[in-house]
């Protein structure tokens, strides 16, 4: 399951910027506002030094690293929701995405234009959850008209079930609250509100796009930002897309480890974020680990072990028997799967095991 992330914020914030350093896809950048007027899409390879290790062991004839897909679109604006600027017409390529990353400037540079004049990051994001929220409540609109009369005089109870969530979502929006505020009791609502793909129910990562002397501890636009979103569903994260960029052009991990710790900085704002976004969404890594790949699969942390099968293929699911599980250390000080099985360190679990991160898996199934 590939994670997939939509960016959003206002022009000139550093969208496009940040997105060249995420993906291996390059966005035009420029000083101007709906410089992006395409969607771009681009692929993070996620770093995890795990994949290194154990093919350094295996000698596999391929890596394959799990990875995230990025969809950046035109920057919005006050007014997007009735047709302003140029993002709105994009909104629909990120509304199944699983996440948004909410990109918001926090530094000052004269020669970087504001689409509103001043650097204001509290102001930013109230503009852009009005225009999502208000994008959302048209959606949620629609929905009611079409199942309005269905659900009252039609006798049909599933239609009800969508009017009820419908309407709940409907009250919030009014109210200038973000549809993820909402919660409901049985997994019957949840599954009609994930249906829905309303923007403002995902979960946000609001990423501060800051200058490159605030890139370890940020600034205090920062800290006020921080306090905004306090008690909402979302996570914060620093970042100076100007970092990044300069970054992505080292071409040796050598250079860029040394890079970074002449910033002070322990990692690059891309694993940072990568690490934030699976955090926010309860992701976790399991791995596999032979002669012809060593692999990282995404699975959502709590997944049973023949949920995690079905992640590689349906077929495994299906006809699920048992799953071998190799904790990630003992693998490592042990040195090769032949040596953890005379040691006893490869478990045989049932249909009932909850996968754990780092757990190197090896499925038993019949079709």
């Amino acid at each position: 399951m590939a994670l997939k992330c939509g960016i959003v914020g206002l022009p000139n914030v550093g969208k496009s910027t940040l997105f060249n350093c995420l993906s291996s896809a390059k966005a035009q950048a420029a000083n101007f506002p709906f410089c992006t007027i395409e969607p771009n899409v681009g692929v993070i390879t996620v770093p995890d030094d795990r994949l290194n290790v154990l093919a350094g062991l295996v000698h596999p004839e391929k890596i394959v690293p799990t990875t995230v897909e990025i969809v950046d679109i035109a920057g919005l604006v006050k007014g997007a929701s009735r047709g302003e600027g140029l993002g709105n017409r994009f909104l629909a390529n990120i509304r199944e995405t699983d996440a948004i990353l909410h990109v918001v400037r926090c530094f000052d540079d004269e020669n970087v234009t504001h689409v509103d004049g001043t650097v204001d990051p509290v102001r930013d994001r109230e503009i852009i959850d009005c225009e999502l929220q208000l994008k959302d409540l048209e959606t949620v609109e629609s929905r009611i008209g079409k199942v309005h009369k269905q659900a009252q005089t039609g006798g049909d109870k599933q239609a009800r079930a969508v009017l009820d969530v419908l309407l709940r979502y409907k009250t919030a929006l009014e109210q200038g609250r973000n549809a993820r505020t909402v919660r409901f009791d049985n997994r019957d609502d949840e599954r009609i509100a994930r249906e829905l793909f309303l923007l403002t129910a995902k979960p946000v990562l609001y990423v501060c796009n800051v200058d490159e002397d605030s890139a370890r501890d940020g600034n205090a636009r920062v800290d006020t930002l921080r306090r905004t979103i306090d008690g909402e569903e979302a996570d914060l994260l620093v970042v100076s897309a100007k970092i990044e960029s300069e970054i992505a052009e080292l071409e040796t991990a050598d250079e860029r480890d040394l890079f970074l710790a002449e910033l002070g900085l322990e990692e690059s704002g891309v694993g940072r974020l990568v690490k934030s976004a699976y955090r926010l969404l309860d992701l976790e890594t399991f791995l596999t680990a032979g002669p012809q790949e060593v692999r990282a699969w995404t699975y959502r942390r709590g997944s049973k072990a023949p949920q995690c099968a079905g992640i590689i293929h349906s077929d495994f699911e299906k006809g699920f028997i048992r799953a071998e599980v190799i904790k990630y250390a003992d693998y490592v000080r042990l040195g090769s799967e032949n040596a953890c099985r005379e040691a006893g360190k490869i478990s045989i679990e049932g249909k009932d095991y909850i996968v754990r991160d780092g757990d190197i898996m090896h499925f038993r199934f019949n079709v």
